[in-house]
């Protein structure tokens, strides 16, 4: 279907919205031009909203109904999934806005269709990674329904170069807009985390901390004392923080507390965009960092070398796909297929202390698959490995490497 408005008066269109100026402006126009129009909106948790009905308030001018889908639960099993694959991206952050996009658009479309809509609109920018993410989920998940693009419209495009023409549409239209004494970015966030893009931070001289953090504080703003924290795991998963079995709700917004308060989880990154641009973000999400940190000793106790190696491979494959617009992909099901097989071993109690932005390990404790023996690899005297016994294995090592410098094969430059 062609990108233009003239293709949805057949049509019933469900727009996915937020409640600001992009959400009112395209709303109010496909209601001007007499489009069947109905809003959506997930409630995913977001840190920085106080009210998720507050939407609903904020679009009832434009003339439309929204309908609030509740995603919390979902998010919070997702984010676990991806701290269970410490799939991080560009610069070592958590992808918290591509995993938001997978379940949303997979909440969403449900509702959409039980309302007879026929066509997702969404209000992603056609330089971003958002309008691929919207727009495969809902190829992938819903084949038969179209989508429409309004910021990748030549008329809407032309109409609306900018923010300043958005203010001054619903303005005339009697139509409430942000402040003046706007921030000087853009924010989304979920209960994963804050990404803050676009205006001043799209300058790389624009220091990192002209955001005002919404999780927690900057870590120079942190309490003078450690925090001590302890977090078990089941099989790769947290089931409870400081001793108390929670849900995956619960333990998300009890992490992301207590990480944020001591300035855990921000992350300054030039990443790579799907479409081939880099992008500039600044990224709050505390206890995504808590959780993952935590999980990361478990993995280094109970996987062995080569397990630790196709562990890797496979987080940054699922990494890679959420980024990319792909969580429901098959390879990325393979992978997530292969993490909880690796997992399975993953269970054990982490102690760490919490400083200023610094994660300290403290202990890690009843974790019955772990492989590390301290007698081992020590260097005092143990019942331990027998260090007479590596003579032979560094003897048939030998083998090869003297093989390799005889032979010439061994290049090293004396210049």
């Amino acid at each position: 279907m062609k990108n233009s408005i003239d293709n949805l008066r057949d049509e019933k269109v469900g727009l996915c919205v937020s409640g600001g100026l992009d959400s009112k402006t395209v709303a109010r126009k496909l209601k001007e031009e007499g489009i069947d129009l109905l809003c959506f909106s997930a409630d995913l948790d977001q840190p920085d909203v106080a009210d998720i009905s507050e939407v609903t308030r904020q679009m009832a001018p434009c003339g439309v109904e929204t309908v609030i889908v509740d995603l919390k639960d979902e998010m919070a099993a997702a984010c676990l999934d991806v701290i269970k694959a410490q799939a991080t991206y560009d610069g070592g952050y958590w992808n918290t806005t591509g995993l938001a996009r997978a379940i949303t658009v997979f909440g969403l479309l449900p509702k959409l269709q039980e309302r007879g809509c026929t066509v997702l609109a969404h209000g992603a920018t056609g330089r971003g990674n958002d309008q691929i993410r919207f727009e495969r989920y809902t190829n992938v998940l819903a084949p038969d329904m179209n989508v429409y693009a309004p910021w990748r419209d030549p008329a809407l495009l032309k109409e609306f170069p900018g923010r300043t023409e958005m203010a001054a549409y619903l303005l005339d239209a009697g139509i409430e807009t942000a402040s003046a004494s706007k921030k000087r970015y853009s924010t989304d966030a979920n209960l994963a985390g804050l990404s803050h893009e676009a205006e001043d931070l799209e300058s790389i001289e624009t220091p990192c901390t002209i955001v005002e953090t919404t999780m927690g504080v900057w870590p120079h703003d942190a309490p003078d004392e450690i925090e001590k924290v302890s977090v078990r795991f089941n099989r790769g998963i947290g089931v409870a923080l400081n001793g108390t079995e929670m849900s995956a709700l619960e333990i998300m917004r009890q992490a992301n507390r207590i990480g944020g308060r001591n300035g855990i989880g921000i992350r300054n990154a030039l990443e790579n965009r799907v479409i081939g641009t880099k992008s500039r973000g600044v990224y709050e999400a505390p206890g995504m960092e808590l959780l993952g940190f935590c999980l990361e000793q478990v993995y280094q106790a109970v996987l062995d070398r080569r397990a630790t190696s196709l562990f890797n491979h496979l987080s940054k494959l699922v990494a890679d796909q959420i980024y990319d617009g792909r969580y429901f992909d098959p390879a990325t099901k393979a992978s997530q297929a292969a993490i909880d097989k690796l997992a399975e071993s993953a269970s054990g109690e982490v102690s760490v202390g919490l400083y200023k932005g610094n994660i300290y390990f403290t202990s890690l404790t009843d974790c019955p698959s772990m492989l590390y023996n301290p007698e081992d690899s020590s260097m005092e005297a143990s019942s331990g490995l027998n260090p007479v016994s590596s003579q032979g294995y560094v003897e048939v090592q030998s083998v090869e490497a003297i093989s390799l410098a005889r032979a010439g094969q061994i290049g090293v430059s004396t210049d």
